[in-house]
């Protein structure tokens, strides 16, 4: 049972911040005037856009809004939050959220407030949906007071720290701003979840044995440590390679994370010769669901070689839980969103395959189902673990899968159209 919608206003109180005009919205790219989208880790919140931080290879590169600094509102925080709750993909209690991890940092003092007011409507409204708040800025004890002062949300604070030192590239490197946060929060945890989210890890930025060392050794406070690679597009290249930054990847410009296989085992081995007892997680979902004792909401084991490093516990329920969905069970939940039912698609070991659903449709599919939805124009390499594919090499035998996966894919579309 969830509460009436009647909106209330944070602790703290959100602070003033300007909403930006109507033609300016206008003028954005169509990503980022998107409100609600939905994301690999969760449906995505983001009515607040513009940042401080600098950071050289921030997302925002790739739809022009690296310049804007100062966070804008694009509507109210109680209509933004009446837009999360009404969105097709919302499931109670069952949907993961995100907040603010797209076009802003969710603990800058503008932001912060909104952070909360969402946090804590939610809270009120009765759901006891997983919601993950991603940063980089200070969180201090008054905010931990807050967060713990929730009862039903599952919050998890994912603390990005790289090691990176080279300021260029992230100016907050200059401080120890990210490190003390993530010493307080972890300090003052009891029912907050608190994961150090080691990324990007670029060759000759920060994969030096003494980086690595010092990131793993913050990561002993922590529930969970998830390592993940660089988003290498050309819009955030130039702009580093235009600061002297030398990028390490050539101009084969990716769709997804870059980490090719000799970093990941690299990571790995550091870990490992680290002697920390924090586990280590190659996704977000499954540090997040570990920290919670769920089972991961993505279905990763159903790509067994992501969870080589996962502790048995972990394995165990994702093991319990996962179960591949009938066709009758996926068709009903492709209408249950709203989506074509027509549209092909097979159920098989440890996935769905799909065409042309898209990203936002099949993450929700995935969430709904806790079961992988892959796009056969996106194939999966067996140990790039959905990455991209840089670093990685399709095998006589994968190419082969591929090819029949595509053939048996056409030949479900066809017979659906008899």
């Amino acid at each position: 049972m969830t509460a009436e919608p009647v909106f209330i206003t944070s602790t703290i109180g959100p602070k003033t911040l300007r909403v930006m005009p109507a033609k300016q919205q206008d003028g954005l790219d169509p990503y980022m005037a998107q409100i609600i989208t939905n994301r690999k880790s969760g449906l995505s919140l983001n009515h607040i856009i513009g940042c401080p931080l600098d950071c050289g290879y921030c997302v925002r590169h790739f739809w022009g809004n690296f310049e804007v600094k100062i966070p804008q509102l694009l509507v109210t925080t109680p209509e933004a939050v009446e837009m999360l709750v009404g969105n097709e993909a919302f499931r109670p209690h069952t949907t993961p959220l995100q907040l603010f991890n797209k076009a802003t940092d969710p603990m800058l003092p503008g932001v912060k407030p909104h952070t909360f007011a969402v946090l804590e409507e939610l809270d009120r409204r009765g759901y006891t949906n997983l919601v993950l708040i991603i940063t980089r800025f200070h969180v201090t004890p008054a905010d931990m007071n807050v967060l713990e002062a929730l009862r039903n949300v599952r919050v998890t604070l994912l603390f990005t720290y790289s090691g990176i030192r080279d300021a260029r590239v992230e100016p907050i490197a200059k401080t120890t701003t990210t490190v003390d946060s993530i010493i307080t929060a972890a300090r003052l945890r009891q029912r907050t979840k608190v994961i150090l989210y080691w990324r990007p890890i670029v060759p000759g930025w920060n994969d030096d044995a003494d980086t690595m060392a010092d990131v793993l050794d913050v990561g002993r406070h922590v529930d969970a440590v998830v390592f993940t690679g660089y988003y290498h597009k050309e819009e955030n290249a130039t702009y580093l390679r235009e600061l002297g930054v030398e990028v390490p990847y050539e101009d084969d410009f990716q769709r997804r994370k870059v980490l090719p296989g000799e970093l990941d085992a690299k990571v790995v081995q550091a870990w490992r010769d680290s002697g920390i007892t924090t586990p280590l997680f190659r996704k977000t979902s499954c540090g997040v669901t570990y920290g919670w004792q769920a089972a991961d909401y993505n279905g990763h084991l159903g790509v067994p070689e992501i969870c080589d490093i996962c502790p048995e516990e972990q394995v165990r329920r994702c093991r319990a839980a996962l179960k591949a969905p009938t066709e009758e069970e996926f068709r009903a939940a492709l209408e249950s969103f709203g989506y074509d039912i027509g549209a092909p698609f097979l159920v098989e070991d440890g996935h769905v395959l799909t065409s042309a659903l898209g990203e936002q449709r099949r993450y929700a599919l995935q969430h709904e189902l806790g079961y992988q939805v892959w796009e056969v124009a996106h194939p999966h390499v067996h140990a790039a673990h959905g990455r991209a594919l840089q670093g990685y090499v399709l095998s006589p035998d994968e190419q082969r899968q591929l090819g029949e996966a595509r053939d048996r894919l056409a030949a479900a579309a066809r017979y659906d159209d008899d």
